[in-house]
């Protein structure tokens, strides 16, 4: 039974044949996401032709590498190991220049100048910390804060530090072209601190003629400061708890991610929850207590989709930890109500948003069963996303890359129909493939959300009655 709550699942090409992928889409698997920074264009290629040959209703989204320090080459393959308490130089250079345990480099050119005495800096996800003590004008000295080993291109993070990286890296504006030329639904672009990193991307989008939407990780401080303008420029938000609990103290991430959440709601924007939700199901069959809280907390938050990375990447448990997510999406939703208590913002079609409102909270006071509408563009589902169905939008689209992009949404179950048909038409086809389907029965209360003046006007009516009804009302 598929839940609500939307389930992104990432995909290695070592693990990405038709069988594997067609069993996650079974599960309830919605998204699959493809990190960049660990694959090849081939891998990802073939990513792609798989999960197409499985469904077209499973949407694509790449996750970007972007603008990010990491640490150089190394004197040795396996790293060197620094003691507490011993003094390194870090400087700025290539990742060609190799680091000693005397002098570390990393590649950001300007970090001499930019990172101040008293700050810190966080190595390989937070495993090792050095504080910043002198600064010369060649170079930053630093005491090591915990023993451990510096490898290859590690992520070093500097909390509290505004660094000024490039919007865009050139590998990044690489793998973007090919997304675009691949017809990928979303691309997930990693450190957005503010809408400039955003209309970068759109840029490059633009000067495609592309309608591949972008979702913004939100990563550091920077990015949860600026969410108010980044939420205006993008189509989505991934909370990516990952670098964001290294940039930020740990015990501030469940109040930054629920803020987030929703700011999103707020703004009609999908929003994701991603990182170690069930990182122990990478080796066990079953997940911790504390994991499924985890879970059970994101979706309580109202969160459109939560998301798997190791676990479906290059996990033992693959199937086991999606069905966890739906089996615990599905129980949650069951005490879920609408969203009646937020002010909405950009609200670009004011009779959408009414109509859909209505027909959210019609669910509450009448045994309604099913919420059916069409879309031309995607926005009157976001619409409706945003209210928090608690009972399933059916949503008739006319293009295959809306269908896709529905699969964010929450509660959204996008269907494809060739042709945008007049208003009785679209009706008795959709209830007709419902009643076959055995989604509904003939004596099930719906309702239908509709209009027939362009996609520009939306929807213009609604109407609550009986499937049987309907078809009989609306046939041609």
């Amino acid at each position: 039974m598929n839940c609500n709550t939307k389930i992104v699942a990432t995909i290695s090409d070592l693990k990405c044949d038709v069988e594997f992928l067609r069993s996650l889409y079974e599960e309830g698997m919605n998204v699959v996401r493809i990190n960049t920074a660990h694959a090849s264009f081939e891998g990802s290629e073939l990513i792609i032709k798989n999960v197409r040959a499985v469904s077209e209703h499973i949407a694509i989204l790449i996750d970007t590498k972007g603008p990010e320090i990491r640490t150089s080459i190394c004197e040795t393959r396996a790293g060197f190991l620094v003691d507490s308490g011993q003094k390194i130089k870090v400087k700025g250079g290539d990742r060609d220049m190799v680091s000693t345990a005397e002098c570390l480099y990393v590649n950001d050119l300007n970090i001499v100048s930019e990172v101040p005495v008293g700050a810190s800096l966080l190595i390989d996800d937070g495993d090792l910390k050095l504080d910043i003590i002198e600064k010369t004008d060649e170079y930053l000295l630093a005491e090591v804060m915990n023993s451990g080993v510096i490898k290859n291109f590690k992520s070093v993070n500097v909390p509290g530090v505004k660094i000024k990286l490039p919007s865009i890296t050139p590998k990044d504006e690489e793998y973007i072209i090919w997304a675009i030329k691949n017809d990928v639904d979303f691309i997930a672009h990693s450190f957005v601190r503010h809408k400039k990193d955003v209309l970068a991307v759109q840029e490059i989008l633009d000067r495609y003629e592309s309608n591949i939407k972008i979702i913004s990780k939100i990563e550091n401080q920077e990015g949860v400061d600026n969410i108010e303008e980044i939420l205006n420029h993008t189509y989505g938000v991934m909370v990516a708890r990952g670098d964001l609990g290294v940039e930020i103290p740990a015990e501030q991430i469940p109040r930054i991610q629920r803020t987030i959440v929703n700011k999103c709601i707020e703004h009609k924007r999908p929003v994701i929850i991603a990182t170690q939700l069930l990182q122990s199901m990478i080796v066990n069959p079953r997940p911790t207590r504390a994991e499924i809280s985890d879970v059970a907390n994101a979706i309580y938050q109202r969160t459109d989709a939560i998301m798997l990375s190791g676990e479906t990447a290059n996990g033992a448990y693959p199937l086991e930890a999606v069905r966890t997510m739906r089996t615990v999406a599905n129980e949650v939703e069951k005490s879920l109500e609408p969203i009646s208590n937020i002010v909405y913002k950009n609200i670009i079609n004011e009779r959408s948003h009414y109509l859909a409102k209505s027909a959210v909270n019609a669910t509450i006071t009448l045994p309604i069963k099913a919420i059916v509408i069409d879309t031309v563009s995607g926005r009157t589902a976001r619409y409706f996303a945003a209210f928090r169905s608690p009972k399933p939008v059916y949503a008739v689209c006319y293009d295959k890359k809306v269908m896709r992009v529905c699969a964010l949404s929450y509660g959204v179950q996008a269907i494809y129909q060739e042709s945008k048909v007049e208003h009785n038409a679209f009706l008795f086809e959709i209830l007709s493939r419902l009643d076959a389907k055995q989604l509904l029965s003939a004596d099930d209360l719906i309702v239908t959300v509709a209009g027939d003046s362009g996609a520009n006007y939306g929807p213009t009516c609604m109407e609550i009655s009986t499937l049987a009804r309907l078809r009989a009302k609306y046939v041609y």
